[in-house]
């Protein structure tokens, strides 16, 4: 497997995103974490995002992107209603002829679309599939919503999954990938407006029903108690503990749903990895940018299991086990 990431140029800190909100620099980091995330610049569509994380994906699997042969791609934000933002990614990468599709699972986007490429290798029917999730959540962001505009950011991750035949030895790369959802709580968090059954109108953009809604302190109960029991069940399923655990990646919402999942599971704070400080919360970006982030940093070795979580919109959840 090789992972890559895109962050945009554009800082942006928490004076900026409080500016108007009644909140300081410093109440903004304390509620969430974050000192600074990056927005996307005019000119820059999520495929942009998508296809520079694609390219170090590559690069870091040792693989020409042309030559993928699976594009999935995780977005809740996408260039355009279709033709998917996948499709405008594998033009980019010149990876003719090979499958592209995305996904909508929110924040969870990403292992749903591991998960398929996992089925995908394991049936024959792909050999190299590039897992990418990009998201551009600055333009869907009321900046007057303390409970959304201090948290969002953009970005991308991406994974080049490969199929190997393995002839002796532990098994590496995804050992398991669990998924889950409950559409009965889809109102925690959700962008009302823009579809079929809220389409777009004056009265919709007036009443800014086109930008994040979130019910935070539901939205937050819901997620501890979900992944950490999702979480539970997969080191049970597959025989390993907390103490077998390299490293620790979860959904990077904010630092206090980090901090109670790591509570909530015991785990040491060596091993659970968080790069929301100087990210934000990127929906499904950020899980592969956290993922890429942990092996540039050294922080994930041969061998090593990691245990990846994620939760969010649909509501969605679900868990993974790699072996590095």
């Amino acid at each position: 497997m090789g992972t890559g990431s895109y962050l945009p140029p554009r800082s942006v800190s928490n004076s900026e995103v409080s500016s108007g909100l009644g909140l300081d620099p410093e109440a903004v980091y304390r509620r969430t974490g974050i000192r600074v995330r990056h927005w996307a610049g005019e000119e820059q569509a999520t495929s942009h995002l998508a296809e520079e994380a694609a390219r170090r994906a590559c690069e870091a699997a040792g693989l020409s992107p042309a030559s993928v042969d699976t594009i999935i791609l995780s977005t809740t934000s996408p260039d355009m209603a279709f033709p998917s933002t996948a499709c405008h990614v594998q033009r980019s990468l010149g990876a003719r002829g090979s499958a592209a599709f995305d996904i909508a699972a929110s924040c969870s986007g990403f292992l749903y679309g591991l998960s398929m490429a996992d089925r995908l290798i394991r049936s024959g029917q792909s050999q190299r599939c590039l897992v990418v999730a990009a998201e551009i959540k600055s333009r869907f962001l009321d900046r007057q919503d303390a409970a959304t505009a201090i948290l969002f950011g953009d970005g991308a991750g991406a994974a080049v999954v490969v199929g190997e035949q393995v002839e002796a030895g532990p098994h590496r790369g995804i050992l398991g990938v669990r998924l889950y959802a409950d559409g009965a709580r889809h109102a925690l968090i959700t962008v009302p407006a823009g579809g079929s059954r809220l389409p777009a109108s004056s009265r919709t953009v007036q009443e800014r029903r086109h930008t994040i809604r979130m019910q935070g302190i539901p939205l937050f109960r819901v997620a501890v108690t979900r992944v950490a029991g999702a979480v539970t069940d997969l080191l049970k399923e597959f025989g390993v503990g907390v103490g077998d655990l390299g490293q620790a990646i979860f959904h990077q919402a904010n630092g206090r749903l980090l901090a109670a999942i790591g509570r909530r599971l015991a785990l040491p704070p060596e091993k659970l990895y968080s790069a929301i400080e100087q990210a934000g919360n990127t929906s499904s970006a950020s899980l592969p940018i956290a993922l890429d982030l942990a092996y540039r940093e050294g922080r994930i070795s041969a061998g090593d299991l990691v245990l990846l979580g994620t939760f969010g919109g649909g509501l969605t959840w679900a868990t993974a086990l790699l072996r590095g």
